[in-house]
């Protein structure tokens, strides 16, 4: 009786070929799920901030402010949200952090290549909402404003939009339905 305990060379070859064509396959699957996974996560983030932040000015009866931050513990004008954000009581009602004001959350800028999110002009700097919960600007006019999530992908299927409307209400959805076309221009 004889035993044969190997592989032979063919048997080895078609092993690596069949291994080869589904990772070949799966790898490129799992990148695309991965960065999936993640753009959710951060629209998720942005959108529980809001919502903290209009439930504390209501609950607080004061004004409280999301605002960009490069630093954690100040509000910047330069750059877009995906380098970070805060949100604070901001009793002097300016979207500026002052001595005194009580920090909220603080989040940290985006990882990925090429993350940016970007708000047109009503949400570029801040959002703001006022003791009712209404989105509301420093100079009192009303603040709905659309924001665009993107990564290395660009816009279109993979890009997150997200929605606040004058009420105060955050929605997040396709950035194709919100009526902007690009990732990398404020619009």
């Amino acid at each position: 009786m004889k035993v044969d305990n190997g592989f032979s060379l063919v048997e080895l070859m078609v092993t690596l070929v069949v291994a080869t064509v589904v990772l070949t396959i799966a790898v490129p699957s799992f990148i695309s799920m991965v960065q999936n996974n993640r753009m959710t996560a951060y629209v998720n983030d942005f959108i529980t901030t809001l919502n903290v932040a209009r439930s504390e000015a209501i609950k607080r009866g004061i004004r409280v402010t999301v605002c960009k931050s490069n630093n954690g513990t100040g509000c910047t004008t330069n750059g877009h949200w995906e380098q970070g954000w805060l949100s604070f009581v901001d009793a002097n009602n300016n979207a500026t952090v002052d001595n005194g004001e009580t920090l909220l959350q603080v989040h940290e800028a985006l990882r990925g290549k090429n993350t940016t999110l970007i708000g047109n002009s009503n949400v570029d700097d801040y959002i703001s909402f006022a003791a009712t919960g209404f989105s509301q600007q420093t100079s009192g006019a009303l603040q709905p404003g659309t924001l665009i999530l993107c990564d290395d992908r660009g816009f279109g299927k993979n890009a997150k939009g997200i929605v606040l409307n004058t009420t105060g209400r955050v929605m997040a959805v396709p950035a194709t339905e919100t009526g902007k076309v690009d990732c990398h221009a404020n619009q």
